[in-house]
């Protein structure tokens, strides 16, 4: 080095010129900032080659980058920028600390450059766009003001050591000598189920007791402590803020109900007065579905949660009897019915409200010893193996899936499940675990009692009203927006690879032949196989996967659903399945379909991939086309 160095550290770095980034982008390199220069380096500082260098003169703007929305597929979790010529430099740091002390001092180099930006992207460049402002240019000008000599992205740098020294402050306590007063501002929770520890490192919950959240890392398993003094990890899913005015405390309330949902569950307790409160169709607002036999036979209503705006916000059902909130409603109605069909007397919400699912067994654990399980009834196979029901421990029911000798990449698939691993919703089928110390490998997921979404379509053949079936499209679609929002592509999405649970919940399944991108694109290798009837021009012609193909495969799969599981194009072979398309023509609207749905589903099937809407739109139409409330 022809300087004395200022900062040096291992660092990731991403891949600046290709197209598509995936996991093999990113590539530790050595740092090093002198006065003059950055320099990176592959190998480590006693035998290094020179990778790259960039002039501290040219470079415009040194930024911390907030990546909520982006998933990171590296072991470091906190980026940079560093915006030079018409290039932007992301270098992920291991911790926070680490990241502020280098932006900060890359801000004190740079300081009197003479091409310092007015404004930056304050997230990152992937899936073909700026995140922060969706602009599909890479030149396109910053959305965020830049300040050089300001606080960092809002939050300020915590100070050096040697600014401590320097300054005469004490040098922060690490997280193990917090004091009291620390302590006393940390975050309470209510625990909404019960959670026995599996592991020594968690900690078991009790429904309706408090805790104290110590820590936040991992989104789906947080660090917290009882009452007793005792640590460990909860899965975050099975807690709500103390101080919050959420709903989920109440038996009453089932988040997840959609109105074919409600009715299935009213109907089940068969009990007048039997109520639960919903998600509305109409976002951020709630419904409530109640139960009567009033005439002789037992019908529901669904009654919608009005407000008022003026003077102040307040709410109310049939009647106006304002209060100013739900909760007090709900306690008003469960004794006068107050122009509602009967009073609110029987809450089904709780029964319908099993504890979700978490994302894994326990924290950080995805290999799962497989003398752990115990093999049971085979449910079916599939492309990729054999699946068995089976239990972990010999108390969780669990699917057990046996992968074929050859039918996957194992390295990366093993690299994969690591990440699916911390996929978590209520319309995904959950991956806990996998077993890769022998062979073949296991893939151990959540158990669906009703199978099949195909079989189960076939076997009620004209027994389910619109509405269920519009519900099952619904079900589809909020499962394939999450993968959307995370960056993931199924590649395979039809009835076959939907599962259904004890309680008629759809969720999205197989992910055998996803594969995770960051830019939303997949091109498969030469003489790869897909399926041709669920696929849209761009994967026929090119083998192009994206999201946007998997928006095609749905609206075959709402195809599918409303023609009771019937095989699409039945009546003809792949290769004339692909000159069909090609030619412009479409799948046929089904009898039971709306002129509203069947619209939808061409939505799906615009010949360009940019024509079709979003997983995110196409879940706001299905919403509209929900019957309203009253």
């Amino acid at each position: 080095m022809n300087a004395d160095p200022i900062l040096q550290e291992t660092l990731i770095k991403r891949s600046q010129q290709k197209k598509r980034t995936s996991p093999l982008n990113y590539k530790e390199r050595l740092f090093v900032l002198t006065k003059s220069k950055l320099t990176y380096y592959e190998g480590r500082s006693e035998k290094k080659h020179k990778k790259g260098s960039i002039d501290l003169q040219k470079i415009k703007c040194a930024e911390i980058v907030k990546h909520d929305c982006s998933p990171i597929p590296c072991q470091n979790k906190y980026p940079f920028q560093i915006i030079y010529d018409c290039n932007t430099l992301y270098v992920f740091a291991p911790n926070a600390d680490s990241r502020s002390l280098w932006v900060k001092t890359l801000k004190e180099e740079i300081q009197n450059n003479e091409l310092i930006m007015p404004k930056y992207h304050p997230n990152l460049w992937t899936e073909g766009s700026w995140q922060c402002c969706r602009q599909a240019d890479k030149l396109a000008p910053g959305c965020e003001e830049y300040n050089l000599f300001g606080k960092l992205t809002r939050k300020p740098l915590p100070p050096t050591p040697e600014d401590m020294i320097h300054n005469n402050h004490p040098i922060k306590k690490p997280s193990s000598q917090m004091d009291e007063e620390e302590e006393e501002e940390a975050e309470a929770v209510l625990a909404l189920y019960d959670f026995e520890a599996l592991e020594s490192h968690d900690l078991s919950l009790v429904k309706g007791e408090e805790y104290v959240l110590i820590t936040k890392s991992d989104v789906h398993w947080w660090k917290a402590k009882d009452k007793n003094g005792c640590e460990g990890y909860i899965p975050s899913n099975y807690v709500t803020e103390k101080k919050s005015s959420t709903l989920e405390k109440y038996e009453w309330y089932c988040r997840n109900a959609n109105r074919s949902k409600a009715e299935y569950l009213l109907k089940s307790e068969d009990k007048e007065g039997g109520f639960l409160v919903r998600d509305s169709s109409q976002p951020g607002m709630y419904t409530v579905s109640l139960f009567t036999k009033f005439g002789g036979e037992g019908s529901i209503r669904h009654y919608h949660i009005k407000v008022t705006q003026k003077p102040q916000r307040q709410y109310y059902l049939a009647e106006k009897h304002l209060f100013d909130n739900i909760p007090e409603l709900i306690e008003y109605h469960q004794h006068n019915a107050a122009g509602l069909v009967t009073r609110l007397r029987y809450p089904v919400g709780r029964k319908g409200r099993s504890a979700p699912k978490t994302a894994g067994f326990s924290y950080d654990k995805w290999e799962i010893n497989p003398s752990e399980l115990t093999f049971m009834k085979e449910l079916g196979s599939g492309q990729f193996g054999i699946v068995r029901l089976g239990k972990w421990r010999a108390q969780h029911k669990v699917a057990i899936k046996t992968t074929r000798e050859g039918a996957m990449c194992e390295e990366d698939f093993i690299e994969e499940a690591k990440i699916m691993m911390k996929l978590s919703h209520p319309k995904l089928v959950q991956l806990y675990g996998v077993c890769t110390q022998q062979r073949p490998i296991y893939i151990v997921t959540e158990f669906m009692e009703l199978g099949c979404l195909l079989n189960y379509l076939r076997q009620r053949r004209g027994q389910q009203n619109n509405e269920m079936l519009l519900s099952i499209c619904q079900d589809v679609c909020e499962g394939m927006t999450y993968l959307e929002a995370k960056g993931f592509i199924h590649r395979d999405l039809a009835a076959r690879n939907c599962l259904v649970s004890e309680s008629h919940v759809v969720k999205v399944s197989d992910f055998g032949m996803t594969r995770y991108v960051l830019d939303d694109q997949y091109t498969s290798s030469s003489g790869a196989k897909f399926p041709v009837k669920w696929s849209p021009p761009e994967v026929l012609h090119y083998s192009k996967f994206s999201s946007k193909s998997d928006v095609w495969s749905f609206g075959v799969l709402m195809w599918e659903v409303y023609n009771d599981g019937k095989m699409p194009f039945e009546t003809k072979t792949n290769a004339e399945v692909v000159e069909f398309i090609s030619c412009g023509y479409r799948l046929y609207r089904p009898k039971r379909a709306s002129k509203v749905v069947y619209e939808i589903m061409n939505h799906c099937w615009h010949e360009k991939a940019e024509g079709r809407p979003r997983f995110s739109d196409l879940l706001l139409a299905i919403n509209q086309t929900m019957e309203p409330d009253y």
